[in-house]
């Protein structure tokens, strides 16, 4: 029993680790945010207050409370989890300025021996490559290179001929010693000075840790946006905050947070019957799990504070104030976007948890070794852009539901929306069946694929499922897309309610 007890720890430990990390880099950007609030409160107490009722009036509350709570558990973390090699784990975070490529040159003196190039240390535990290049023979002793600490290693650097090293993959971490630095002691029995140029990559440690400044960043990146359109344009800001206030309190909001994450939870014990494949159903079902409740949330949400306050006379009401048809729409907008965001932040938390912990959770199921805690990052890291583009998806439907709204009921708008995720998704098929097709078919498709959004674009659970990476380029043309599209449903939305009357 004790013994399994261990067992239970130490996979505890692997999986913990990673969300440990993230807990860190939200408790920097916390105390970020308290540093930054406290200069504020020195230089303006007006703007100081401002920020603190937009903490606690606005979308940011729940955030603020889930931020809090990560918090308290980076620093909780040490005591509840010792085995977490958080000094190493640390010392790597403020190592990340420090690495990168570089390239030095030499002149080595003639018939010399142990010539040390002592302006080029790195840390041996940081070196991932190093290249030498001369225009006369060399013989260089290494300490990088070799497999025995403390010892050298003889290398023969010809001329026209570089020498490449590279860090192997298996090599253990912890095999050397974060303080020890390289060294390299060149010999020259010619007798003319040599030329040596050597290029050197490191890499901190632990690359995972790069984590921690990421999720501090994207932290106060959301806080500092939200308070800008708050202070840029306060009608828009005022309405949307009223927006998502009231559709967040609606039992809609708490029965899509709750089944949510009681779906994510069940996820990681539903037997999918793949071999060992499970955390690939995972993350594809829990992104799909995600984005639907979240559209759900925006479709609703639309309805009831836009198609319902025409439909009642509240509109008017908004209206015979300094308020501007635009500025009613767009505002409602961003208010329908506040729960949807609040969604993804929470639920997406818990999706990452999840996924970390399946990895253990199937270790231990086929009775394999504990995994490293590399591995449950990897995984869970992963599925980040599919997160990112799940979210695209969802202000891109939330911004044609809001347009619905202006002229169709609740009821319109939820099979209208519905009826546009389904082709959205099925456009390209459309399009490449068409072709060689009647031409009254091909116009058909290629009609549809130009007046709908192509939502596939959005799509790429299989391939976050697999593993595949997504290059940042990927998700710098989705959110374009995302953004055009939301633009023009917007601007389509606007014109149709500009000449409703709401008399």
């Amino acid at each position: 029993m004790f013994g399994g007890s261990l067992f239970v720890l130490g996979l505890l430990v692997t999986w913990i680790t990673p969300v440990w990390l993230l807990s860190v880099g939200v408790g920097l950007g916390v105390a970020a945010l308290g540093a930054l609030y406290g200069v504020v409160w020195l230089c303006s107490r007006r703007l100081a207050e401002v920020a603190s009722t937009s903490v606690r009036e606005g979308i940011l509350l729940p955030i603020f409370y889930l931020a809090m709570f990560l918090s308290v558990f980076a620093m909780l973390g040490i005591f509840l989890a010792p085995d977490i090699p958080y000094r190493s784990l640390l010392h790597a975070v403020t190592r990340i300025s420090a690495v990168g490529s570089r390239e030095m040159n030499f002149e080595v003196p003639p018939t010399t021996r142990d010539f040390e190039l002592q302006q080029l240390q790195p840390r041996l535990a940081e070196l991932t490559y190093f290249a030498l290049d001369t225009d006369q023979p060399l013989t260089i002793a290494t300490t990088v290179a070799s497999n025995l600490p403390g010892q050298t290693l003889n290398v023969r650097v010809m001329p026209g001929s570089e020498f490449v090293w590279r860090k192997p993959f298996n090599e253990k971490k912890e095999a050397v010693p974060q303080a020890e630095l390289a060294q390299w002691f060149v010999t020259n029995v010619g007798t003319t000075p040599a030329r040596l140029r050597v290029r050197t990559t490191t890499d901190i440690e632990f690359p995972e840790v790069r984590v921690v400044p990421s999720a501090a960043l994207a932290l106060v990146a959301l806080v500092a946006l939200y308070l800008v359109v708050r202070m840029i344009m306060p009608k828009m800001a005022a309405i949307a905050q009223t927006t998502s206030k009231e559709s967040m309190s609606q039992p809609l909001f708490y029965l899509a947070l709750g089944l949510g994450s009681l779906g994510l939870l069940a996820f990681i014990y539903i037997p999918y019957n793949t071999f060992g494949e499970d955390i690939k159903m995972l993350k594809d079902s829990g992104l799909i799990w995600i984005m639907v409740w979240a559209i759900l949330v925006a479709v609703w949400s639309a309805s009831v504070s836009v198609s319902e306050e025409v439909e009642g006379r509240t509109a008017l009401t908004v209206l015979s104030k300094p308020v501007r048809r635009r500025q009613f729409i767009f505002g409602k907008f961003l208010g329908v976007l506040g729960p949807v965001v609040v969604l993804f932040i929470l639920l997406g938390f818990l999706f990452l948890v999840t996924v970390s912990y399946k990895v253990v959770y199937d270790f231990r199921e086929v009775a394999k070794s504990e995994p490293a805690w590399q591995l449950c990052y990897l995984e869970m890291i992963q599925i980040v852009p599919g997160l990112v583009l799940a979210f695209f998806e969802t202000v891109v439907l939330a911004a044609i539901s809001v347009a619905i709204s202006t002229r169709l009921p609740m009821l319109a708008n939820l099979i209208v929306c519905s009826s546009i995720y389904v082709l959205g998704h099925l456009v390209p098929m459309l399009v490449n069946s068409s072709v060689g097709k009647f031409e009254i078919v091909r116009f058909a498709g290629q009609f549809i694929a130009t007046v709908l959004p192509v939502l596939d674009h959005f799509n790429i659970q299989a391939a976050v499922a697999a593993g595949a990476v997504v290059p940042m380029s990927y998700l710098g043309v989705a959110l374009l897309y995302c953004v055009l599209y939301s633009s023009i449903a917007m601007l389509l939305g606007l014109a149709m309610f500009e000449d409703r009357d709401l008399a």
